[in-house]
This record gives C-alpha cells, structure tokens and sequence, in this order.
C-alpha cells in the first residue's frame, strides 16, 4: 500500500491532465463533479473556498475510524483521495474560469490565419515566447480579434496563464527597485526575464513539476519554493498564478528576509493562490493594486496583482 501511495502521489506531481484523472478515477470525478456543480449554482465563492481548503488540509489521525482506531494504511488512502479529488477540482476549476474567458466556448478550438497572425504579433516575440506587450497596439488591435476569446484556453496547455503589458513590467520594476527579488513558481521564466531587463535583480526558481507543459530554460533554477526562499535571502518575493491553495506560499509569510510578496493572479479568488493562508497570516498588509492589475492581459482573463507588505513594528511612543 505504501509503494503505490508513494507512486500515485509522484504520478499526481507530474500534472496529469483532467482527462486522465477522470479515466482513471471515475468514482472521484463523479463526486467532486457533484460538489462543485452544487457548490457554484449556490452562487456563494466562500463555499467553494472552503471547499477547496478541505482538499488541501492535511489529514489529521482521528481516534476512531468506523468503531476501531485508526491506522497508517486507512490514514493514507484518506490522505490520497483527497489528494486526487484536490487535483481534479483545481483542474476543473481552471477550465471554468478559462471557458468563462472564451465566452462559454468549450472542445476543438484554433485561431484562423487572420486572427492568429495578429496574436502572434501582438503578445509573442516569436512562436510561444511572450513579450511585454504595448498598450498603444494593445488597444488598437485587440478589438479587431473576432476570436479573442479562444486565446487562453488555446495557450494554457503550454503553461502560460497571462500576458504581462509594458506599463506593469516597469511598474513592478520601480516598485522592486534596487532590493533583490526572488521569483516562485517561475514557469518558463518569463515574468524574471522581463524584469530582469528593467534591471531588477532577480532569480527565477520552479520545481519543474509542470515539465509536462512547460519548457524550462536553465535561467530557472530547479528548486522548490522552501529550498529558494532559504538560499536566496531575497527581500521582494514575486509569483505569478499561484495555483489555488498551494502549500508553499505560506513560507513567504513565514520568512523573515521579505518584505514585499507580489502575486499576479485573478480576481477570481478560488482560481489563484491560497487565500486561506492570505488571510490567516498576520506579519503583512495585503492589498490589491488595480493599476497594476490594467496591466494583467488579456482584461477578459480579470487579473489582479496583490501587495503584501510586511507590517512594521509600533515605536515605544506609539505604544505608550
């Protein structure tokens, strides 16, 4: 049991696609599929927050199970079913909100040659690899794609959640400033790459669990969150569409170096990041910037950049 606990769970790390996970699963793809229909027809985003933390909670050893205590082998299939049903509820929820960005559109979908030809100008520099994208063009062109709305599910397979303006990367560059910047859950690399341009000083790390959809060059250090947020020492710490209740934002908040967390994610708080461990951490302020979120592209995605700046102790005067 303890071998294919270990095996299932690797298979899980890897990121295996929705598809598959329904193959395999059926029993929990009919139950999640349950749960989070009822959930979303409510009309109540805190439920399915809820929800989804459930998933991502670890199991906890109760005295009983079914009138006798417990023990490791029915702790870990607990553990790993939740495990399963937490990956098949992010992934079905990532296809909601990107099918809500498509306009409802959902099977075989591509660009035609007009429209394909003006995205490619427009936010790549050449094939998939994106480039800080001018408002100016932004604006005159974007109106003119009459399938806009295809554009993120058809890019999300290769890992790319977003597009980043010109104006945001320059913003995000002068609020960095001069301090070191770390980069989490990097990807392919391409927020570092931007910044690092503006001349911020700053270190891409993943990972690589995705290497099933993403290309990762060697500018991104192969490291998981803990192991790059001990090594760096780094005082800003950038992530861009932190998977929803991921376990390692929270050593951010936990890490005495930093102090400014940047999170690119969407306005849709159960698609990004863990806004369970958001609002339970106490060191900083968290604010949502909506002038930097404009920058957040395509609009039809609802971006959003969060501010968590690290709260500064009172002076002796302001206590007394």
């Amino acid at each position: 049991m303890r071998l294919d606990t270990e095996a299932v769970l690797e298979w899980l790390r890897g990121g295996p696609p929705l598809a598959e996970l329904k193959t395999r699963y059926p029993g929990e793809w009919e139950a999640v599929s349950a749960e989070l229909s009822a959930i979303i027809a409510s009309g109540k985003p805190e439920q399915l927050q809820r929800y989804m933390a459930d998933l991502a909670a670890r199991v906890v050893a109760p005295a009983k199970i079914a009138g006798r205590r417990s023990n490791q082998r029915e702790l870990e299939a607990v553990a790993l079913g939740k495990a399963i049903r937490h990956r098949m509820a992010h992934l079905a929820l990532k296809g909601y909100v990107l099918s809500a960005a498509a306009g409802g559109k959902s099977g075989k979908i591509r660009f035609n040659w007009f429209n394909g030809f003006l995205a490619q100008k427009l936010l790549f520099a050449h094939d998939l690899e994106r480039k800080p994208v001018s408002m100016f063009w932004f604006r005159l062109i974007w109106p003119l794609l009459s399938q806009k709305a295809l554009l993120m599910p058809l890019v999300e397979a290769k890992g790319i959640y977003c597009f980043y303006s010109k104006p945001l990367i320059k913003s995000l560059a002068r609020l960095i400033g001069e301090r070191e910047c770390l980069e989490i859950a990097a990807g392919d690399g391409t927020l570092s790459r931007f910044l690092a341009a503006e001349g911020v000083r700053i270190t891409a790390s993943d990972d690589y669990s995705w290497k099933h959809s993403v290309n990762y060059p060697e500018a991104v250090s192969k490291m998981g969150a803990a192991q790059a947020l001990k090594q760096s020492g780094a005082t800003v710490v950038i992530c861009s569409w932190p998977p929803a209740n991921n376990a390692f934002e929270r050593l951010v908040f936990a890490m005495p170096s930093v102090d400014l967390y940047i999170v690119i994610g969407s306005r849709h708080t159960f698609a990004t990041g863990n806004w369970v461990d958001y609002r339970a951490q106490a060191a900083f302020d968290l604010e949502e910037d909506r002038a930097l979120g404009q920058g957040v592209l395509p609009p039809e995605l609802g971006g959003a950049v969060y501010l968590f700046r690290r709260r500064t102790s009172p002076s002796p005067t302001d206590t007394a």
